[in-house]
């Protein structure tokens, strides 16, 4: 007989969410989309945190809702916790230390990996080049690689639309060709570059179609949060000897 502990509401989840506040579409393969994930998710939702407050402001005061809301993922039971915005990255340590499960709150953690595969520089398309800083990539351990930053600050509807908050509605046949466009200027401008982290969360769901159009390995919450789902639940082989 095998007893378990109990002291869970819920059983099962293995992946939880730090989501800030937005309402604009999630099409899937975003985190913020359970429908389409290859594991299971809950999520804590950062009430009055918006990808505007946090690009202006990442000051240490977020802490603590934060935090907490961290501390509440690891009481439910989840077996690691990610972030629903990449520039939570400048808080990778701290929320790192404040729980006892596995934290990667931001793609940026795979920087390093992503170079160390290539020994090549690492492209990062972010939702805004001028918000990110050094202190994001401090915080995964990214300062010191060579990678080549291409924003989405100027693309017209996801600028809208993420980064400004103007509406909820969103064009997605635009915000791919936006990617495109800013993916073609990166490999323009740095054709050395040997894989691609996307930073923002809004963009995994055309990854498959990035990398076809750049023929380069693209890295994104999602295979990072995938790999995590891996490592904290190993299953035997199939096959025999």
């Amino acid at each position: 007989m095998t007893i378990h502990p109990g002291g869970q509401n819920i059983c099962g989840v293995s992946i939880g969410v730090l989501s800030l506040e937005s309402y604009f579409p999630k099409p899937p393969g975003h985190i913020k989309n359970p429908s389409s994930l290859p594991f299971t998710t809950t999520y804590e939702i950062l009430h009055g945190l918006t990808v505007q407050k946090l690009l202006a402001d990442s000051s240490p005061k977020l802490l603590d809702p934060i935090l907490s809301a961290a501390k509440r993922l690891e009481d439910q039971g989840v077996h690691a916790i990610t972030g629903s915005c990449g520039f939570l990255a400048i808080f990778q340590k701290e929320i790192a230390a404040a729980v006892s499960v596995p934290v990667f709150v931001s793609s940026l953690i795979q920087v390093p990996l992503a170079y160390h595969m290539t020994n090549a520089p690492v492209g990062v398309i972010t939702a805004s080049a001028a918000s990110l800083t050094d202190k994001h990539l401090e915080g995964v351990g990214a300062a010191h690689l060579p990678i080549v930053v291409q924003g989405l600050d100027d693309a017209p509807e996801f600028s809208a639309v993420i980064l400004r908050g103007e509406r909820t509605q969103m064009d997605l046949g635009k915000v791919t060709d936006e990617l495109f466009a800013a993916a073609d200027d990166m490999i323009e401008r740095s054709p050395d570059i040997g894989a691609v982290v996307l930073e923002c969360t809004d963009l995994p769901p055309y990854a498959h179609q990035l990398q076809a159009r750049i023929k380069r390995p693209v890295f994104d919450i999602i295979t990072l949060a995938s790999m995590a789902h891996s490592v904290a639940h190993r299953h035997a082989f199939p096959g025999f000897i």
